[in-house]
């Protein structure tokens, strides 16, 4: 009777004790953000991070790709197996309300030494003896002070926030293949120029060889055109080393051998799709990051109530029960049985400033987190603006650049025709100027097409796109 009222004490104690529970509520930060993205009117909670790349990307070469990369990229593969060791950790969490429970057997043949206390006492030469012993024990740690509530919640919010980044890689991983893949076939547009100004130059050379045998230009004009043509080679091999690089880099990003990149043109590009924003609220459930920082900060939060239930008393049952017996045969007759229940009541008093230091140490890595969950939004919202505001202007941009090629290209084309016809006001480098300025100006507006489709890229991944289906 005695017994049971010892362990029904310390029951009622335990259960009684938790309506002194000490461990915070976890709140989300109120964060000012604000109604609109700069220079956007948005009346309209449709966001373009709603919509599955697949519908976004139209080239069936790109989708192949990230299809390939979704399943082989590295990092993308680390993220999961991340994922995987923290929901481990979760499920461990979840079992924290259960009791330890233990199985042991031994037994074996002890010889006591003769000099030593226990010999001594049995008169020194005596026999050996025999112990055989097998227990079960029951350890059961009563959460007074929510500690195991919120190891629970601490460890679902560091399994949530493995998930969150991984969604996170995910969307960098499809928003960077699109982003080499658009600059893929922008060198590769620069290369056909390259190859065809070559050609030209060649040819312009001859012409000028001509003309100096005509008497109409000097020796000067010939070797002005033949530097132009080697500085144009030159140009070539730059942008041909750029195609290797880019590949070898898309290589890494599919998980794969070095190797040669499918692909299709880059004037059969079309993003023909209405850049909606949405609000800027939208941020905390489409990008992955910021939900990812704001776990990360119930995380440490929830490690905070636990370092602080470090200060209070702490509450466990321990009971065992079993056989023993000096001999084999008697192991498991009822006489052999024993048992036993302990109750501990501990309260730490003097530790080397051990407790205060860890509760300080997660006071001070919850406020890193709140911060860091600040910054994550505010890096989110400029993300989206800079790209926003990019598209516009590359939008504009490249419509001059088409104008400016064509200017350029007719004063090329009206340089060289009135050189040839012996025009004195006409100069060998006005005719270069002119050649030089054209060139540049076709590579500078397919590099315009390039940040146009990238813009839109990089203002999908901003908005949060990329990882839901």
């Amino acid at each position: 009777m005695k017994k049971r009222y010892i362990i029904i004490s310390l029951v009622v104690t335990a259960f009684s004790l938790q309506s002194c529970f000490v461990a915070k509520e976890y709140q989300k930060p109120e964060v000012e953000i604000q109604d609109q993205y700069r220079n956007v009117a948005t009346s309209d909670s449709t966001t373009l991070a709603s919509m599955p790349w697949e519908e976004l990307f139209t080239d069936s070469h790109l989708k192949n790709l990230v299809h390939e990369a979704l399943d082989s990229n590295l990092d993308l593969l680390m993220a999961v197996e991340r994922v995987n060791a923290a929901e481990a950790y979760f499920k461990q969490g979840k079992m924290g309300y259960l009791p330890s429970v233990n199985l042991s057997a031994n037994g074996g043949h002890y010889e006591l030494s003769d000099n030593s206390y226990t010999g001594t006492a049995a008169g020194g030469n005596g026999p050996g003896y025999e112990n055989y012993q097998l227990n079960g024990s029951v350890s059961w740690e009563a959460d007074i002070w929510g500690k195991i509530r919120s190891n629970r919640r601490a460890s679902q919010a560091a399994y949530l926030q493995s998930e969150a980044s991984r969604r996170a890689v995910e969307s960098a991983l499809v928003a960077n293949m699109a982003s080499a893949y658009y600059q893929l076939l922008a060198l590769d547009s620069q290369v056909e120029v390259a190859q065809r100004t070559v050609t030209n130059r060649k040819e312009s050379l001859e012409t000028m060889k001509s003309l100096k045998d005509a008497g109409q230009v000097t020796e000067a004009a010939v070797k002005q055109t033949e530097a132009q043509l080697y500085s144009t080679q030159i140009l070539l091999l730059d942008l041909e080393q750029n195609v290797s690089l880019l590949e070898n880099t898309m290589s890494l990003l599919l998980g794969r051998s070095v190797s040669t990149v499918d692909r299709g043109k880059l004037d059969d590009q079309q993003i023909n799709i209405e850049l909606k924003m949405g609000f800027p609220v939208q941020l905390f459930s489409n990008r992955p990051d910021v939900m990812a920082a704001e776990l990360g900060l119930r995380n440490a939060f929830e490690l905070t109530n636990v370092a602080k239930s470090s200060f209070y008393p702490s509450l466990s049952v321990n009971a065992t029960v079993g056989l023993e017996s000096i001999k084999f045969d008697d192991w498991f007759s009822t006489s052999s049985i024993f048992n036993n229940v302990i109750g501990n009541l501990t309260q730490p008093l003097f530790n080397k400033r051990n407790i205060r230091t860890q509760y300080e140490v997660a006071k001070a890595k919850q406020a890193e987190a709140k911060h860091n969950f600040k910054k994550s939004l505010l890096t989110a919202s400029k993300e989206v603006s800079d790209a926003l505001y990019t598209y516009k202007a590359e939008e504009e941009r490249y419509e001059i650049r088409k104008l400016e090629l064509q200017a350029l290209t007719d004063a090329v084309s009206y340089s060289e025709e009135l050189l040839n016809n012996g025009y004195a006001n006409t100069t060998y480098l006005e005719v270069l100027t002119a050649r030089s300025n054209a060139l540049s100006s076709e590579l500078n507006m397919i590099d315009s097409k390039f940040k146009q489709l990238n813009s839109v890229v990089e203002l999908y991944k901003a908005l949060g796109g990329g990882w839901k289906k």
